[in-house]
C-alpha cells in the first residue's frame, strides 16, 4: 500500500516574511499537500500573530501549482455553510481543483467561546456536525439550496459555477465516536485522527497503535452499514498527537520506522507539522526535509 507524505504549516507567519516561502518550500520538498489550522487562535499561539485559514490557502493556491491544499480541520465553532461553501468554491477554483476540507465537531479552546456563545458539549458539537455536513455536501453540489434546520438554515442559496472537482471537492472527516466514523462513511472520501487523546501523556506507542488499529475497524464497521467499502475512504493520520510524538522527527530511519507501521495498520496519508521553533512543534528543519525528500521512497 503506497503512503503519502504531507504537511500542516501553522499560519502564524506574515506573508512576505516567511509565510509564502513556506509554502513554496513544501512544494518543492514534494509534499503530497499542505494543510493548515482552521482556527481564530490556538492554544500557545493566542497571543502571537496567526492569520485565516481560507486566505492562506488563497495564497498559498497562487504561489504554488502542484500540491493539494486544505484545512485540518474547519469546525462549526465559528462557520456557517453557506457562507463556508461560498469560500470553498471560490477556493477550489483559484486553486484549479487543489482543494479538500477536512471538517470536524470541534473543541473547546478559544474558537468554541470567541463569539460569545457557552461552549457546546460533546453531544452539542456532535449534533451540530450531523446538520453541518449534510448541508454543506447539498451547497457544493446543486446550484441552488433552500433547507431548515435546527442549527443551520439556507433560504436559496445560490452556488453556481459549482466546484472545479466533481461532484464537489473531497471532505476529509476527523472522528473517532460512532457518529461522527458514520458521517465519515456517509460523506467523506477520507477520514482524519490524531490518535487516543487519552494516550497523549502517559501512553506507550504499542497501546496508540493499538488504539488506531481500533479506530480503523469502527471505521470499517460504520463503512459496512452502509454498503460501502472502507477501502475507498482515505485514512490521514495528523501526527505530533501520539505518545511517541517527538521520535519520528529524530531521523529518517525513526521516520520509516513509525510511517511503516502506521501504514500497515491501513493508512495512506501522514500529515507532519512544519518545525516551529521554540513550540511543540520544534524539529531539526533539515532532518525534516530529509524526511520528505528520502522517506518516501523509502517506503514505496
Amino acid at each position: 500500500m503506497s503512503l503519502r507524505l504531507s504537511t500542516l504549516i501553522l499560519p502564524y507567519l506574515r506573508w512576505h516574511e516567511g509565510g509564502r516561502s513556506t509554502w513554496t518550500r513544501a512544494e518543492e520538498l514534494g509534499f503530497h499537500a499542505g494543510y493548515t489550522y482552521d482556527h481564530l487562535s490556538w492554544r500557545t499561539f493566542r497571543d502571537g500573530p496567526w492569520f485565516g485559514a481560507v486566505p492562506t490557502l488563497t495564497a498559498a493556491a497562487a504561489a504554488t501549482g502542484r500540491m493539494r491544499l486544505g484545512t485540518m480541520v474547519t469546525s462549526p465553532n465559528f462557520r456557517h455553510p453557506v457562507t463556508l461553501a461560498k469560500e470553498l468554491i471560490s477556493l477550489d477554483d483559484v486553486s484549479g481543483g487543489r482543494i479538500t476540507l477536512g471538517i470536524g465537531a470541534g473543541g473547546t479552546g478559544f474558537d468554541a467561546t470567541v463569539l460569545g456563545q457557552e461552549p457546546w458539549s460533546p453531544r452539542e458539537r456532535a449534533d451540530r456536525l450531523a446538520e453541518f455536513v449534510p448541508l454543506l455536501d447539498r451547497l457544493l453540489t446543486e446550484d441552488s439550496v433552500s433547507s431548515g434546520g435546527e442549527f443551520y438554515s439556507a433560504h436559496e442559496a445560490r452556488n453556481l459555477p459549482g466546484c472545479v472537482q466533481r461532484p464537489r471537492l473531497p471532505f476529509a472527516v476527523a472522528a473517532t465516536g460512532p457518529r461522527g466514523l458514520r458521517l465519515t462513511a456517509r460523506y467523506g472520501q477520507a477520514w482524519v485522527t490524531t490518535g487516543d487523546p487519552s494516550l497523549f501523556e502517559s501512553g506507550t506507542p504499542e497501546q496508540s497503535v493499538a488504539a488506531l488499529r481500533g479506530q480503523i475497524d469502527k471505521l470499517g464497521a460504520a463503512c459496512a452499514e452502509l454498503g460501502r467499502d472502507v477501502a475507498e475512504v482515505d485514512k490521514i493520520l495528523l501526527t505530533g498527537f501520539t505518545p511517541d510524538r517527538q521520535r519520528p522527527l529524530e531521523s529518517v530511519e525513526a521516520f520509516v520506522d513509525f510511517a511503516g507501521r502506521h501504514r500497515d495498520l491501513g493508512f495512506t496519508e501522514i500529515v507532519l507539522h512544519w518545525p516551529i521553533p521554540d513550540s511543540d512543534f520544534a524539529a531539526d528543519e533539515k532532518v525534516f526535509e530529509k524526511i520528505a525528500t528520502e522517506a518516501p521512497g523509502l517506503l514505496a
